[in-house]
């Protein structure tokens, strides 16, 4: 009996990774951008916050875009360190450089939300690109590239990668990206936008106007690049962008907890997006955690072995696959082929950052 049940499982939930496999993650598999350039002037939002150090290794490759016209607006956010010094440096090399500095007395809410509201404000054109200030593009047509989709779209979702390092936090941080990437990316291609990634997207202006920009969620430290998304793109086109040269490339938590903390905060904006969201996102892992868990009870139980492996050679040859290309094409290929271990240990990770929120859930922006 147990068996039987177990056997149920694995092949009820094999059939669901299989369904969203071909429905959607096959989409970024086969994905070919079509664009025409695209030359109206635009603007470069970054928002720093004791960000002396990044800005100063990151900001000139930002600054020196091969784009036609283009601003790029920092939003110094009451820093204490260096920054404004390394801003002011900057801003009598680079004319294109427009620094907003919101001061100590302005008392707002955690997160980077009012800072991005007013280098929005601040921004003098219509099309807008957002970056971080820890993010390195990965050419100087990062902006071009990026914003050749404005031409058929309004708001567009970029690839933002981490460096990649030895060590298992690493991989499992950049296996965690690529599996976030799969699935924004993916959704977006089949028309179920619920998030881009504030590290390298873009959007029109207007856009934010239009919604009122983050009102519904401003008590929320989360949600800029996801709850907003979800706002204003069922009114909008969407499209998507992972060619090499347009990625960006931030870098990396060397921490546990840092990650942890980081992870677990933007999990709490999961509550409130829309339940069709809520149910595309739990479904899927839940049916790779369960799959995983038969498929090693079956093999524990001695169950029919041919048929264990059937199940398990399908999912296997199903997830490489549809992984080859997208792996390929975000640059995690060195995680290609052991990339089911780190599928497992990612879903045990969710699943415990999950139970410690029940608990007790991030409060502040950092830890």
């Amino acid at each position: 009996m147990l068996q039987n049940f177990l056997i149920a499982v694995a092949v009820t939930n094999l059939t669901v990774i299989l369904g969203y496999s071909i429905y959607f993650f096959s989409k970024l598999t086969f994905f070919k951008s079509k664009k025409t350039a695209f030359n109206k002037p635009v603007s470069i939002i970054i928002c720093a916050k004791n960000e002396a150090d990044n800005l100063t290794k990151y900001l000139p490759a930002v600054l020196e875009q091969n784009y036609s016209e283009f601003e790029v607006v920092v939003v110094n956010d009451q820093s204490l360190d260096l920054t404004a010094d390394i801003l002011k440096s900057f801003k009598g090399k680079y004319p294109n450089l427009v620094v907003v500095t919101i001061e100590q007395h302005i008392n707002h809410r955690p997160g980077k939300k009012f800072a991005l509201t007013i280098g929005i404000k601040t921004a003098k054109h219509e099309h807008l690109l957002l970056t971080d200030a820890d993010c390195l593009p990965n050419s100087n047509n990062w902006a071009k590239g990026m914003l050749d989709g404005f031409n058929d779209s309004e708001i567009i979702l970029g690839y933002g990668a981490y460096e990649r390092k030895k060590g298992l936090l690493n991989k499992i941080i950049r296996f965690d990206t690529f599996n976030v990437a799969q699935q924004y990316l993916s959704y977006a291609l089949a028309g179920f936008t619920y998030m881009g990634v504030g590290r390298n997207m873009a959007y029109k202006k207007s856009l934010f106007f239009e919604n009122k920009g983050f009102a519904k969620h401003l008590h929320i430290p989360s949600g800029d690049d996801d709850l907003f998304i979800q706002e204003i793109a069922p009114k909008s086109t969407v499209a998507i962008e992972i060619n090499n040269e347009t990625h960006t490339t931030s870098a990396v938590i060397e921490s546990w907890k840092e990650w942890a903390y980081q992870k677990r905060r933007h999990i709490t904006t999961a509550p409130l997006y829309k339940t069709k969201f809520k149910v595309l996102l739990s479904l899927y892992p839940y049916a790779q955690l369960l799959f995983w868990i038969a498929i090693v009870l079956l093999f524990i139980l001695k169950a029919p072995l041919l048929f264990s492996i059937t199940l398990l050679s399908i999912k296997l040859f199903t997830s490489y696959l549809i992984n080859y290309n997208s792996m390929k094409r975000l640059n995690v290929m060195d995680l290609y082929w052991v990339h089911p271990l780190y599928e497992i240990a990612h879903l045990l990770v969710q699943v415990f950052f999950v139970l410690l929120n029940l608990f007790k859930k991030p409060k502040k922006w950092r830890r």
